[in-house]
């Protein structure tokens, strides 16, 4: 047998464990889902209740991730759905709509009739039809305990301009599934792969579908090259030609009996029609070889269209896979693809133009002469700052930070414009995993999403905006103290009885009611720390959770949490003083 047969029978063979797999899988969910399915059934019951529109001024949302957040394609707004919270005992899932007015800086809660049930890791795309709508397509419902999963393959249509929801029902669609991405693209929504998990099995995938915006019609492509091995949480973006790139996802495989093993892939595709665009044309895989610097391996980005061409990811978490524990690497950096290029940079702060006349300024008042033509030369290789920093007990850390030296600004190239860093101590969001991004006039809007520190996860529910075409500071535009959410330990009693108010209230009402309570918690005991300084107080509390990583990788996973923090507090202040 030739090579050519060998790949074709492989390939076969492939096709073959993956719908015996998927078989599988769906035999055992279905019991899971039959149980689940009553419980959405009663939510829905409940939400039929609701005859009007109600639009009610309200505070942020509650910490959540994996929800989707969407820039209103007529109005200057971001529209918020769905997501999920965990509170170390229970899962809540959301299904409400929230609206933020980006020029007042204000939100909107939107109750609608007969909305899709609760849901996270969905999707969501926009496109200018009829006034805009958002149409909104899988996901998954978990109960309570977290332990059993339904996944949906409804696609739903929110019309913004009569705030009105519509299920669209049309045979031919994807199996249920989440983590999967989906992108508007030339009146078609396109979707690619996402996962399916039931209490014991899971199966990931890469099939490709499309679902036509004029005739209401799904159709499967059958792509041919070699594209890219089942994923989900991956980079989907489009061209302005119609093709798609895809970059990056995870998935896992079973490599003996209860044994997982995850992949972060960092692999790129490029799928393309080979005629003019039309829906019969045959559509290829290529793979793709970006020049530039790439992400760092990570799951859990979070992505978004920013402008002149580009598509951007940001934050994350690289797992470190123990014997026993999983220890996550979280991360609050920006990265751009620009697509006619096809190359990759890091996106990073730059120094404000009025903050550059003025360091010039000064720079020439110090020289003798006073002559305008002569300036200061700054180094042109990375600068390595060595700094001592003392706790409150005596812990002495050698801290060292490499800082690039700043180029002529006469030979600078465009992409030394781009990847042009900040001195200074900056505001920025923590870094966190599973965020919800959304770019309005070229501003990105970050909120919510998780970290992790030890055995316990902190939900959020701030929002951060940059300017992606000056990329000189992050502004908050809604504050949070992680150390203030609640956090229950985990209880070996299961109470059934908790399951609708699990699943329904989302966490809100304890979070209030609970307040006093996990301050304790989430404040003295998890965090204890020396007492800041006014001068810096704001500065920590904002970047205290990066800086007690950067104290824990110096000190060895072996040290105490206690004097972590202690440390990390030193190293705060004591950049924060030298900068200012």
């Amino acid at each position: 047998m030739g090579k050519k047969g060998k790949k074709e029978k492989k390939g076969k063979g492939a096709e073959k464990t993956a719908a015996k797999m998927e078989r599988k899988v769906s035999r055992r969910a279905k019991k899971e889902e039959e149980d689940l399915e009553a419980l959405i059934a009663e939510f829905q019951t409940l939400d039929a209740k609701k005859t009007q529109v109600i639009e009610t001024s309200c505070p942020p949302p509650s910490p959540r991730l994996n929800g989707s957040l969407s820039a209103h394609p007529e109005k200057d707004e971001l529209i918020l759905f769905g997501g999920e919270y965990f509170n170390g005992q229970k899962t809540y899932l959301y299904n409400d709509l929230y609206v933020y007015n980006i020029r007042k800086n204000s939100w909107t809660k939107v109750e609608i009739p007969n909305p899709p049930p609760r849901r996270c890791a969905h999707q969501a795309a926009v496109v200018p039809t009829a006034g805009g709508q958002l149409w909104v397509f899988g996901g998954e419902f978990a109960s309570p305990s977290g332990e059993q999963f339904y996944h949906y393959k409804d696609l739903w249509v929110l019309h913004l301009a009569t705030k009105t929801w519509e299920q669209v029902k049309a045979s031919g669609g994807p199996s249920g599934r989440s983590g999967h991405r989906m992108v508007a693209c030339k009146r078609q929504l396109i979707i690619f792969g996402g996962f399916h998990e039931s209490a014991r099995d899971y199966i990931y995938y890469n099939d490709v579908y499309t679902f036509n915006l004029d005739s209401f019609m799904w159709s499967k492509l059958a792509p041919s090259g070699i594209g890219p091995a089942p994923r989900s949480g991956c980079q989907m973006a489009t061209t302005p030609e119609g093709s798609i790139v895809i970059y990056g996802g995870y998935s896992k495989q079973r490599v003996k009996k209860d044994v997982d093993k995850g992949t972060l892939h960092t692999d790129m595709f490029l799928l393309k029609t080979e005629g003019s665009g039309k829906e019969e044309d045959k559509w290829v895989w290529s793979r793709l070889n970006p020049s530039g610097v790439k992400p760092t391996p990570r799951s859990g980005f979070s992505v978004a269209i920013g402008p002149n061409n580009r598509s951007l990811l940001f934050g994350g978490v690289h797992d470190e896979e123990e014997e026993e524990s999983i220890e996550g690497d979280f991360f609050n950096d920006i990265y751009f693809y620009d697509i006619g290029k096809n190359r990759w940079f890091p996106g990073q702060l730059k120094v404000p133009k009025s903050e550059k006349r003025k360091r010039r300024r000064g720079r020439q008042a110090e020289t003798d002469g006073g002559d305008d033509e002569v300036e200061e030369q700054s180094p042109q290789g990375p600068v390595e700052m060595v700094k001592e920093v003392v706790a409150e007990d005596g812990t002495v850390m050698t801290i060292k930070q490499v800082i690039s030296g700043p180029a002529d600004e006469k030979e600078r190239s465009e992409s030394e414009e781009e990847e042009d860093g900040a001195l200074g101590p900056h505001v920025e969001p923590c870094p966190r995993s599973n965020a919800m991004l959304a770019v309005k006039h070229g501003v990105l809007y970050v909120y919510g999403g998780m970290f992790e520190v030890g055995d316990r996860q902190f939900t959020l529910s701030d929002l951060y905006s940059i300017d992606l075409h000056k990329m000189e500071e992050w502004k908050v535009l809604v504050e949070m103290d992680p150390k203030t959410q609640e956090w229950l330990e985990e209880s070996e009693s299961d109470e059934e009885g908790d399951d609708m108010e699990g699943a329904e209230g989302g966490g809100e009402e304890e979070e209030e009611s609970s307040e006093e309570d996990s301050e304790d918690e989430g404040g003295e005991e998890q965090h204890p720390s020396v007492q800041p300084d006014e001068k810096h107080a704001d500065y920590l509390s904002r970047t205290e959770q990066y800086w007690i990583k950067v104290a824990r990788s110096n000190m060895g996973p072996d040290a105490k949490e206690k004097k972590v923090v202690k440390v990390a507090h030193a190293m705060a202040k004591t950049f924060y003083e030298d900068s200012i």
